[in-house]
């Protein structure tokens, strides 16, 4: 590698896994390398964003390009960066690729609400990717060397949720905004509360006891956070 992960601003979280807390909403950007592909997790909220990420994994990765991107959720914040990946194949849940179509003015319309400039926010929006491969349930990517688990956990945050496995010691469970750290779990509009708990039992039973759990937003946690995170949410939204 050409520069370390702490020296540019990721956390590194084991062999080939980092991510990056990016500035504003603290929303998190993964990344996993292996022997033949680089997968990234969420791309970020603008395309001048997404830009600056593929630049800092490239000089992380000796120049290698991301070759998969697994889009965590449909909000503006993790998938508005995309469009700055040219040639990777984008992989979300069943069911987002028509979302994220049919939605296009929506994402962009929250974005600005958010204070992304307007113009950033159009043209993220006029060159939105949608997924090219859904997960309904499983899907193991090959990374050479290196299997990585999508799992399609949701609904809960969102309609669509993707959680991706990392094995490992530990393993490496990246969570979108299932699991927040740095404020109380945000339900927007488009969230499924009546199943947050159950998807929060799923990514529990995915990684198990010993895994680093990773947020949409904020620190790494363990599996008793998302626990007491999915007990919290099951008495907010009344349900078991």
């Amino acid at each position: 590698m050409d520069v370390s992960w702490e020296d540019s601003g990721w956390e590194r979280l084991g062999h080939g896994v980092g991510r990056r807390r990016m500035p504003i909403w603290d929303a998190t950007i993964g990344l996993v390398a292996g022997a033949d592909a680089v997968l990234l997790y969420d791309t970020g909220s603008t395309i001048r964003e997404g830009a600056e990420i593929r630049a800092q994994a490239q000089a992380l990765l000796g120049g290698r390009r991301v070759t998969h991107i697994a889009l965590s959720h449909p909000h503006f914040d993790h998938v508005l960066g995309t469009a700055a990946f040219a040639g990777a194949e984008v992989y979300g849940a069943v069911g987002v690729d028509a979302l994220m179509r049919r939605e296009r003015d929506a994402i962009r319309g929250d974005a600005v609400r958010h204070k992304v400039p307007a113009a950033e926010a159009a043209e993220a929006a006029d060159l939105l990717v949608a997924p090219h491969h859904l997960v309904c349930g499983e899907w193991t990517l090959e990374l050479g060397g290196l299997q990585v688990l999508l799992a399609n956990v949701g609904p809960g945050h969102s309609g669509h949720d993707l959680a991706l496995l990392v094995p490992g010691d530990p393993e490496v469970v990246f969570c979108g905004d299932l699991v927040e750290e740095s404020g109380e779990p945000q339900a927007g509009p488009d969230a499924i509360p009546s199943r947050w708990p159950a998807a929060l039992d799923r990514l529990l039973a995915l990684g198990g006891e010993d895994a680093v759990y990773v947020p949409g937003h904020g620190a790494v946690v363990d599996a008793a956070f998302v626990r007491r995170q999915r007990d919290a949410l099951a008495e907010r939204f009344g349900v078991s």
